[in-house]
Order: structure tokens, then sequence, then C-alpha cells
């Protein structure tokens, strides 16, 4: 039987209404969580998250409509686990957000310039991915933090999130985070206290950006490296993998203007979806490839409909007992863990530099006023030098 036009549309609209409804609820909690960690407040971060998600649905509908493939971007999550690892700038808020521009102008000189994209190319994948282990470990470890400081809050959060890992994995962070609705539900009633009004309506706050040392280098560089190595080069490969070609050139444009656009704002950087585009993508979405752009641009208009409700999710974040939410943003992150990990260890030859990288990026230590992400990626590259530099050659 054929279908019909309106059923071969059902097909990818769906799918990216559940690529939004994933990539959100999955890692919205990680958004605040680092942005909260830099210096913002609040409404500060609020506005982030409204702002990122805006740009996220405008630069979905852009580029898919304009392509015709099922291009899909997102937020960096490992950006905003790099801002959670960072803590406080010198400058405070305004020098992160200079460094969010930094980010932005960073990603659109590898569309204008592609000699740049090439030297981001050449670092080692076990040193960016080992960087990248390293500053997830202290919000991977953080639900058996809270485990402990708050069995009754946090355990249902887990307990969910292991079973629907088991029966519905695709969905076990969505769920588990509605689990947290429910401990935060019942906190409420239990405490009498409610939500200010105001706060559940989306708003956007400017801040006038200030550059710093500590900021260009703590946060814009490595915010752009972490995201260049672990989201735009694998959301390629990704889609290669599927049978379509990313435009480069266009593509950062759109993500790097994107960023600009969202970083006065409190947004912290944007991307090619890596995990989340095999959704809008795949075959699961319709069984012709020309159709599936269709996907793309319903995970936009969708991403759009979540930003008019980010507010709200912002509020029940704030609400919540300590230790509930970065649960939810701890196991949102196991897998993202694991992957950066494998790959970090994977060679043997590259071992050595790989741990090195990985043990100061967890360490946190900061230095000049510039984060371990930076120190941790010098590390790593310095101890590679030492290593194999005229090996070759003594050979």
């Amino acid at each position: 039987m054929t279908e019909t036009p309106t059923a071969s549309l059902a097909r990818p609209l769906v799918a990216g209404v559940v690529t939004a409804l994933v990539g959100f609820t999955s890692t919205f909690a990680v958004v605040l969580t680092g942005l909260r960690s830099v210096g913002a407040s609040p409404a500060q971060a609020a506005s982030g998250l409204l702002a990122i998600t805006l740009v996220v649905g405008i630069g979905c509908v852009i580029l898919a409509s304009r392509y015709r493939i099922p291009i899909t971007v997102a937020w960096s999550t490992p950006g905003v686990a790099l801002l959670a690892a960072t803590g406080t700038v010198d400058g405070g808020w305004s020098a992160v957000v200079g460094g969010f521009f930094v980010c932005a102008a960073l990603i659109l000189c590898t569309a204008l310039f592609p000699p740049l994209g090439a030297l981001i190319a050449r670092i080692p994948p076990s040193i960016a991915q080992a960087m990248l282990a390293g500053v997830l470990l202290p919000l991977c470890v953080a639900p058996f933090v809270g485990l402990v400081d708050d069995p009754w809050g946090v355990a249902p959060v887990l307990i969910v999130w292991l079973v629907a890992s088991r029966v519905l994995p695709r969905w076990a962070v969505p769920l588990a985070f509605v689990a947290a609705i429910v401990v935060v539900a019942i906190e409420l009633a239990r405490t009498g206290v409610n939500a200010d009004a105001a706060s559940l309506l989306p708003h956007l706050e400017f801040t006038a950006p200030t550059l710093t040392l500590g900021a260009v280098v703590g946060v814009g560089l490595p915010l752009f490296v972490v995201t260049m190595a672990s989201q735009n080069v694998p959301g390629v490969a990704v889609m290669r993998s599927l049978g379509f070609t990313i435009p480069w050139r266009p593509a950062m444009l759109v993500t790097g203007l994107g960023s600009a656009a969202a970083a006065g704002f409190g947004g912290h950087v944007m991307n090619l979806g890596a995990i989340s585009a095999a959704i809008a993508a795949g075959p699961d979405s319709h069984p012709d490839p020309k159709r599936r752009w269709v996907a793309g641009v319903s995970a936009g208009g969708t991403y759009l409909v979540l930003g008019a409700l980010s507010a709200a999710f912002a509020a029940i974040v704030l609400l919540a007992p300590a230790g509930v939410i970065p649960a939810v943003a701890g196991v949102a992150l196991f897998g993202a863990f694991g992957s950066a990990v494998q790959q970090a260890i994977d060679d043997p030859g590259e071992r050595v530099p790989a741990v090195v990288t990985f043990l100061v990026a967890a360490s946190g230590i900061a230095v000049f006023g510039v984060s371990a992400a930076f120190w941790a990626l010098l590390a790593g590259l310095v101890m590679r030098t030492v290593l194999h530099v005229g090996r070759r050659r003594a050979v």
C-alpha cells in the first residue's frame, strides 16, 4: 500500500519532535548547572537557556530547509560540562560572556579560514577526549554523592533512570527528569513553598561582555576545542554514516552566528548535532532519505516551543532539593563520559599523555585565573611531544 502524503510526512515530523524532546530534556539541567557554576544568577542562567534554545531551533530550520537534508544542531553539552568544572572566572559573569563571544568568533573563523579547522583536527583525539573525560568526571560522580547526602530525593531519580535504561534507553534521562519533577512537587507540597509566577515567563537578559585573559584562555578557547572535537567533527561523521554530506562552511557560519547572537544573553555555544542527529537522519525517520529533511525542520520548531517553556524548567531546577538536579545532570553525561574515556585510552601509544590530560582536567586546578581545561590540554600535548618527538628518527 502506498503511503498518503500526510502519512509520509508524519514519520519525519514525529522524529523531529522526538529529537528535540530528547535533546532538551536530557541535558537542559546540565546547561543550567554549567551557567550557574561560572557565576550566572538564576535569571541570567534562565536567559542563557532560552537564548541557546531559540538559536538552536532557528538553526535547525534554516539548515534543514535550505539544504533539504536532516541537519540538526544542538547546544554543546560537553561545553556546559566544561563550564561546570571551570567555576568562577576573573571578571565575573561578564567575562564569561566575553569568552562565549570568543568561542563564537573562532567557530566563524573555521568557516572563513579552513586552516583553522585543520589545526583543530590535528589535536590528537585521545588528548581532546581525555580533557573532556576529566571535565565530566565531577559531574558524573554527583549522583552518587547526592545519593548519600539526600537518599530520599536522589534514589527515585536513579531508580527510574536504571529501569528506563533497560526498557526505554532513549528516554531514560527524560524519565529521570520526570522523577525529579515528582520529587520537587512532593517537596513543595511538604514545605508550602510556591514558585514566583513571574519566574515562569521566558525572558532574555543582556550582559555586556568584557574580555579577560582568564576568560579568553580558560573559557573561550577550551569551549571551542571541546565543541569542535566532541560535537562538530563527530556530527559530520554521524551524518556521513547515514548517507548525508554536511555543508561544512554554511553549517559553521550558522552555528557561529547563532552562538554570537545567543552569547550576550548568556547562551554558551551551538554546534552540529551528533548523537541526536541519528534520530532525525536515521531510517526510522523515513525510508526515503530525501524526505528526512522534514525531521530537521520539525526539530527546530519543537525547540522554539521548548524555548517558550524554558523558564518553567529553570524554575523547577531552582526549587529542587540539593542533589536532585545534579543527579539528573550526572546520569545524562554517563554515556558521554564512557565514550570519552574509551577514545582517550584506546591507543596504547597515546595512553600516558591521555592519562596526564585526564588527571589535570579532573583536578580542577586554576593557575593565573585560567581553568584546568586549558592546562590539561597543554600538559597532554607537552607530554605527548616529549614521549613521541624524535622517536621514529631514533628507531
